[in-house]
């Protein structure tokens, strides 16, 4: 194995750089700054628009700016509070806007945190996530505002794109930025709340603070030689982690441009990246799928994008975009808690996520006792999957500083003194370390467990298969009443237009192609298949299972097959 890469263990040893710090020491620049809209706001005056809302915001809530929780301010502050007084805590509701960035700037520089409000959220459940974040005010945008029609938040909610918002900003057009030395900045202190995409259940809110911003944004902008001269592309959704420590503080740490797009889109990816000279781009889930299904030009790899990183990304899905684009993407592995993370070397084997990192652990779900390393036959089947595949463990909290309001789901993350990442992996005999899906993914089949992963790292291998997502249906659903335990069912998404009778022939020929790989196991081919036109996924592009499995074998507008046990073909569901 070659050296490691320089990892968030090894900055987070070294002494804080908080990202107040970033954000003041980019008071003066005017050549580089927030691109959005074919506008250009230099970080000089951006900084300046940070402290103005720190005193809109002031004003606005009053008192209630005034104070924070005690927990997130060291005893002899003038800032602590008592436990029960209510917190400076900000909704945004907002697309991804320069404002938005604004808004992250202003809470970084003071008391205040911002809580990102998901739009894909609706109603009740909408009102639960801002109630959970303690939202003193809701601040939303055009965009967005008719998601809180006819409901009563409680709290006054104020879109920036209103008369209100832009007096209330005028009233504090001179403000400057607090000292860092007048409010909480240090590596603990909260600067948001992010919510968990919510794949498995109700989202929680990850406290984001100092340090697990900006340790990641040191380390990502040293590891890309990130300067002055690069442009950050940031088009995923800014209520997300991936945004908020991956995208925005390498453009404050490297002390370069950021562009900011609203939302994201495949078919405007590679005119922004031309008209901004990005250099740098990040991703969660399935984005690059997307671009690359966008008609192919002789002249895409004509562009400055030198470096794509994010999570989730297959592998073929990361040399195709390479070869067609000619920029390096890098596929990390990481969470929005921020307990463990993995970064691959270059000799990294396409399907693994990188050396398992020292203090990281492959455990059993069931008894904590350490998984033996994965066996592999000559066909590079994994022979031993009940005893190799685990839950990822790390031997400290690492980044992770808990969730808001949310006490048992701390307890149950942090067991026993040990980070428990809810994420299913195995490890091979040269220490490289494999993702197996979530351990909510993981599907009991025959009285055999299998995970959802590698299942899906087959199937992709098919030409006709654009996007695939493997997750369980009970049996009963599919071999009939009496049966137990899990099923395999794949969704799958066919590259171009898949009329009926495409879809047709690639459900009848499925058989012969799975047949016809060798590290398949039996019990690992799908017993139902399912054919859509899109896998339904979290406002961060995360696969989100649970609608799947919900359905079971309804077809629910798609098309659908079956296969009986032991079958090698699959036939239309009745």
């Amino acid at each position: 194995m070659s050296a490691a890469v320089r990892t968030i263990a090894d900055v987070a040893a070294e002494p804080l750089r908080s990202v107040a710090d970033a954000v003041h020491s980019l008071s003066d620049i005017d050549d580089r700054g927030i691109w959005a809209d074919g506008q250009l706001t230099p970080w000089s005056q951006a900084t300046r628009e940070s402290a103005v809302r720190i005193a809109a915001l002031r004003e606005l809530m009053g008192s209630r700016a005034d104070v924070s929780s005690s927990s997130d301010s060291s005893p002899g502050s003038p800032l602590a509070a008592a436990p029960d007084a209510p917190h400076p805590h900000v909704g945004l509701l907002m697309s991804g806007t320069p404002e938005y960035l604004h808004l992250l700037g202003a809470a970084a520089c003071s008391e205040l945190v911002v809580a990102g409000l998901n739009p894909t959220r609706r109603g009740e459940a909408l009102l639960r996530d801002a109630t959970l974040a303690n939202c003193a005010v809701i601040l939303t945008d055009a965009d967005n505002e008719a998601l809180l029609d006819d409901l009563d938040a409680g709290v006054p909610v104020i879109s920036v794109d209103s008369p209100e918002w832009s007096s209330l900003l005028a009233r504090h057009a001179d403000a400057t930025l607090p000292a860092p030395d007048t409010v909480p900045t240090g590596a603990d202190d909260l600067v948001a709340l992010v919510f968990t995409s919510g794949t498995s259940g109700d989202p929680k809110a990850v406290r984001i603070t100092q340090s697990k911003i900006s340790v990641p944004g040191r380390m990502l902008a040293e590891r890309f030689e990130m300067g002055p001269e690069d442009c950050v592309y940031s088009a995923m959704p800014l209520f997300h982690s991936n945004a908020v420590m991956v995208a925005w503080p390498i453009a404050l740490f490297a002390q370069c441009s950021i562009a900011q797009r609203r939302r994201f889109t495949a078919s405007g990816w590679l005119d922004d990246v031309r008209r901004y000279g990005c250099t740098f781009a990040n991703y969660v889930g399935a984005p690059l799928s997307y671009i690359l299904a966008t008609a192919e030009r002789a002249d895409d790899a004509d562009n400055p994008m030198r470096v794509v990183y994010g999570n989730e990304a297959p592998a073929d899905v990361r040399h195709e975009f390479t070869r067609r684009f000619g920029a390096r993407v890098v596929d990390g592995f990481g969470s929005s808690e921020g307990g463990l993370s993995i970064s691959r070397t270059p000799d990294t084997p396409d399907a693994a996520l990188g050396p398992l990192p020292a203090g990281v652990r492959i455990v059993d779900v069931e008894t904590g006792a350490e998984c033996p390393r994965a066996r592999f036959d000559a066909d590079g089947a994994l022979v031993n999957p009940d005893e190799a595949v685990g839950e990822m463990i790390a031997d400290g909290p690492g980044l992770f500083a808990g969730y808001w309001g949310d006490e048992a789901a701390d307890a149950e993350r942090m067991r026993g003194g040990r980070f428990h990442s809810g994420d299913l992996a195995y490890v091979d005999d040269d220490g490289y370390v494999y993702f197996a899906g979530r351990s909510g993914g993981w599907m009991r089949v025959d009285g055999e467990n299998l995970a959802a992963a590698p299942i899906e790292r087959v199937l992709r291998r098919h030409p006709d298969v654009a996007e695939v997502g493997v997750y369980a249906v009970p049996a009963a659903e599919v071999r009939g009443p009496g049966a137990i335990g899990d099923a395999v069912a794949a969704a799958v998404v066919l590259r171009g237009d898949a009329d009926a009778t495409v879809a047709c022939w690639f459900a009848e020929g499925l058989g012969e192609f799975l047949s016809g790989q060798p590290d398949l196991g039996p019990k690992q081919w799908p017993s139902l298949l399912r054919i859509t036109s899109s896998l339904p996924r979290t406002a961060s592009f995360k696969f989100r299972a649970r609608d799947l499995t919900a359905l079971g074998a309804d077809p629910a507008g798609d098309r659908v097959w079956v296969r009986g046990q032991g079958a090698e073909g699959f036939s239309p569901s009745a």
